[in-house]
């Protein structure tokens, strides 16, 4: 039914109500009255104020199928209103009042009214039980009684376009057990999860408490994926606030919603300001990190962005996503190796970006122990590359991404990241470009990282394999590393190394137990086995070195090192000798160590404080 169709058969219809109500009234009080003057001019001006009212009310704009309390009470303050003005207008006019027809009346109206505008969400309701009971789909517990689960269970009831059938609520209000809400029993506290389950043949989980903390979340998330392999989560109290929730935000739970902290936010607008309408240049572009960065630095509009990286096809595959989402920006690409310093020179002069985000690396840990050549080149000597390009170029701002393998390292990638620190804070003291670099642990998602290695591992029935059993990590989100780069971007002086509080390392053992019980799994179906250290690991990373910490954050949850670092020549004399002659493969391993924890294994190298 169109609007304007709806409007005019209700304003028929009501019409019809208010005259018939008054003739009605004043029948069962005195029919001899009928048809009498003041009636007819009572019925008139009752019909006029009704409109009157119910135009400053918006009584013909409100959606009835969805009709509540507040809808009742617009009819009673409509009907209140356009009664009392007939009182006064008998009372002016005639010297008289008819109480008992006017309340008669009053009752008549409301009723009436009401009746229609209920009747029709009664109808709409009736229809979408009888739809739900035929529908087949899957049995489903919503955790959580509340306003947005209330919401979610209507739609869900109401949805065609979802095989989610709602049985009960678990909420851990007492007083709500054995109570209907929205048509559902409240079947007990959420401890009773396992039974109630049982009980109600429960196929799916949705929790709709958007306001549990973290802690709470993560606890109660491990409970629904003890009794149920299907468990999805609501989105923040704001979209629901702003009227956001729908079945399509109803996300997964993954395995981020257990790290025990809430996600970094950032400062938008210092970035907007620095990054709209200027051109950023990012290399590895294709890679987890780089694409990211290239995704999030779209949102503030830059003029152009160059997509840099080794790789040709995942170059294109970022540049054709961003080509979808941001009409608005020149996307450029440039396929090149970064180790290629005349091509590198070339590409940052022809375009004179203001940022350069290098996040083009071999991060692997355990192959770099097997290929620290590899390493060489591509951290230490493209990273000098790019920098240097950008000090020849006079391009304002360069971040690079570090790690936190780079504090006190023991391994082939740690310390070739750490060499290429110490390379850009040098750099930075004689430049007039901004060099900066930014420490993070572990990316959850990113290629080569833990996460899709146990996730294989479980879809193949296990085992799940860890290292140690005391092994921790610090770990992050895709999201999260690729906002605190372009928030180091925005606040570098230059010389800086920007940390992240990630909050407490997270147990690789428990990551895996973790994700095995959010896969739908216990640990007698997926077993978890140890295989031992590999070459270049540590039992535990760190983000800061004992020399380096400044325990004042910069910004909330971002803290700076204040490093110690070598001087150019140490780095040349190495990369010198590096390229000149092939070194062993263990002694190349030994000097890399050397130099990056401030070792004097060549005699030219000097340590010199910022």
């Amino acid at each position: 039914m169109n609007s304007k169709y709806r409007l005019g058969v209700l304003l028929v219809v009501d019409s019809l109500i208010v005259i018939c109500s008054i003739y009605i009234s004043h029948f069962f009080i005195n029919p001899s009255l009928l048809p009498n003057q003041i009636v007819v001019v009572s019925s008139i001006s009752l019909l006029i104020s009704h409109y009157i009212f119910s135009y400053f009310t918006k009584f013909y704009g409100r959606a009835w199928r969805y009709a509540s309390i507040e809808e009742l009470t617009n009819i009673v303050k409509v009907v209140s209103c356009s009664i009392l003005i007939v009182m006064a207008e008998q009372l002016i006019i005639y010297g008289t009042v008819y109480e008992r027809a006017l309340f008669i009346t009053w009752m008549l109206h409301i009723i009436l009214i009401g009746g229609v505008r209920f009747s029709w969400r009664i109808y709409r309701d009736n229809k979408n039980k009888h739809s739900t009971k035929k529908k087949a789909g899957k049995k489903t517990l919503i955790i959580g009684a509340g306003s947005a689960g209330r919401m979610l269970a209507r739609q869900l009831k109401e949805s065609n376009n979802t095989n989610l059938v709602p049985v009960a609520f678990v909420d851990d209000d007492l007083n709500l057990k054995n109570l209907l809400i929205s048509g559902l029993p409240v079947e007990g506290p959420i401890d009773k999860l396992k039974e109630i389950s049982n009980k109600r043949n429960v196929e799916h989980i949705i929790i709709a408490i958007p306001s549990l903390t973290q802690k709470r979340l993560n606890e109660v998330i491990t409970q629904a994926k003890l009794v149920c392999k299907d468990v999805q989560i609501l989105p923040m109290i704001e979209d629901l606030v702003l009227g956001k929730v729908k079945i399509t935000n109803i996300k997964d739970v993954s395995i981020e919603d257990l790290l025990g902290r809430n996600p970094v936010e950032l400062d938008i607008n210092s970035i907007d300001e620095k990054v709209r309408g200027k051109t950023i240049l990012v290399t590895g572009a294709g890679g987890s990190i780089g694409s990211e960065l290239c995704r999030q630095i779209s949102r503030f509009k830059p003029k152009n962005l160059v997509l840099l990286g080794h790789g040709e096809f995942s170059i294109y595959t970022i540049e054709k996503e961003l080509l979808s989402s941001f009409t608005d920006i020149n996307f450029k690409t440039e396929i090149v190796d970064v180790q290629d310093r005349n091509k590198m020179f070339q590409i940052v002069e022809n375009y004179k970006p203001s940022f350069i985000f290098h996040a083009a690396a071999h991060k692997h840990v355990p192959l770099m122990e097997r290929n620290p050549e590899e390493a060489v080149k591509n951290n230490v000597l493209g990273t000098k590359n790019v920098a240097e390009a950008a000090d020849a170029a006079g391009v304002d701002t360069f971040v690079m991404i570090s790690t936190d393998k780079a504090v006190n390292p023991t391994s082939v990638m740690g310390a070739t990241k750490r060499i290429a620190e110490m390379f850009i804070q040098d750099i930075d003291q004689r430049s007039e470009t901004r060099f900066v670099a930014v420490r993070f642990g572990n990316v959850l998602g990113s290629r080569g990282s833990v996460i899709p290695l146990f996730k294989e591992q479980i879809k193949k029935g296990g085992p799940v394999t860890v290292t140690h059993p005391e092994m921790v990590r610090y770990f992050m989100t895709i999201p999260e590393a690729s906002r605190l780069v372009i928030q180091a971007g925005a606040l570098a002086r230059g010389g800086e190394i920007f940390v992240l509080d990630m909050g407490a390392p997270v147990k690789i053992f428990d990551l895996a137990r973790n994700l095995i019980k959010l896969s739908g799994y216990s640990l007698d179906d997926i077993k978890i086995e140890f295989t031992g250290m590999r070459p270049g690991e540590k039992l535990y990373e760190e983000l800061l070195g004992d020399n380096e910490i400044h325990k004042k954050q910069v910004y909330p949850k971002i803290y700076i090192g204040k490093s110690a670092f070598f001087t150019n020549d140490s780095i040349n004399n190495f990369l010198n000798e590096f390229m000149n002659q092939r070194f062993e493969e263990e002694t190349l391993k030994k000097v890399l160590l050397d130099i990056s924890n401030n070792k004097n294994s060549f005699n030219h190298l000097s340590v010199v404080n910022k």
